[in-house]
């Protein structure tokens, strides 16, 4: 296994843990009895936090393992920089909980939210710089990437340090209305994709994702 291979089966691995993580934040409603399905019910907080999160982190490792199929080496400051992106994965699991527990509790809702959303900023930028020093110079890529084409979609790449901060100001509006949006970022940057294409003719282009 190359250098490239050895840093996205450990990153692989935060993913596969953060996103396994989201769901022990799903707990069994204790002492229903015959009122089950109201409590289930009344865990609507809980699934949606689990759903949002458990998609971008989804999205995110998505994007990596694509970036990664074209890395050919890695330096010092490539492993720093995705040891960044890690921390914040693995964070995840955490302001996904806040969210569950404190999504219906008032001022506390605006709060929790706001961490939320401070997390995807976080994220966000991490990928950008991430992004941003593989195509400074290109010299971590394979032969079939563009640089030149890599390095036009700097600005593109770099909507989501635009977009997500935005949320944060929308936390102090409304809780669930927070989420929900981060929920529809998270599918539209699945789908919303940076193409850069690579030098080969014909060759499938590289696909990196609008906000990491």
């Amino acid at each position: 296994m190359n250098e490239s291979g050895r840093v996205e089966a450990f990153s692989d691995g935060v993913f596969a843990i953060a996103i396994t993580l989201l769901v022990l934040e799903i707990k069994v409603p204790p002492h229903a009895g015959d009122h089950l399905w109201s409590a289930l019910g009344e865990m609507w907080p809980s699934y949606a936090a689990y759903a949002v999160t458990f998609l971008v982190i989804g999205i995110m490792w998505i994007n990596h393992h694509t970036i990664f199929r074209y890395i050919a080496r890695v330096d010092r400051t490539l492993l720093f920089l995705n040891l960044l992106l890690l921390m914040c994965v693995a964070a995840l699991p955490w302001p996904a909980g806040l969210m569950a527990e404190y999504l219906r509790e008032g001022d506390a809702s605006h709060v929790a939210a706001a961490v939320y959303s401070l997390f995807m900023v976080a994220h966000a930028v991490a990928y950008q710089a991430l992004w941003w020093h593989l195509t400074k110079t290109g010299h971590l890529f394979d032969s079939r990437v563009d640089v030149a084409a890599a390095r036009a979609t700097r600005r593109r790449f770099a909507v989501g340090s635009v977009v997500y901060p935005v949320t944060v100001g929308l936390a102090f509006v409304s809780a669930p209305l927070t989420l929900a949006v981060h929920g529809v970022l998270a599918v539209y940057y699945a789908f919303n994709q940076v193409p850069v294409p690579t030098r080969e003719q014909g060759q499938e282009p590289v696909v990196a994702g609008a906000d990491g």
